[in-house]
């Protein structure tokens, strides 16, 4: 049990420090795509986080009235991991669509 909490805090600090060089790298950009690319990366990790919880939500309702069960929550590493992995991907996309 110990080894996949020590997975996923590696794979917390490797995306943690990819966004980190990934946002490093921006500095070379104007202001205004600094900041176009920065918000549309951040607005669709942003969505992905409400369909996360909206999911979320919608599997606690159906345990609560359909099942006799807990669903047990959102596990908060995995909910970090994904976020993260989904914030540096989009980044690096629109770096790439809208840099140079």
């Amino acid at each position: 049990m110990d080894w996949l909490l020590f997975v996923f805090l590696g794979v917390i600090v490797i995306t943690v420090v990819l966004i980190f060089l990934t946002l490093g790298s921006l500095v070379s950009l104007g202001d205004e795509r600094k900041k176009f690319i920065k918000m549309r990366a951040q607005s669709y990790a942003f969505s992905v986080v409400i369909a996360l919880l909206l999911i979320e939500i919608g599997q606690n309702l159906y345990f609560s009235f359909f099942s006799s069960g807990y669903s047990g929550g959102i596990n908060p590493y995995i909910f970090l991991v994904v976020v993260s992995i989904v914030y540096l991907i989009t980044l690096l996309v629109y770096k790439k669509k809208y840099g140079d």
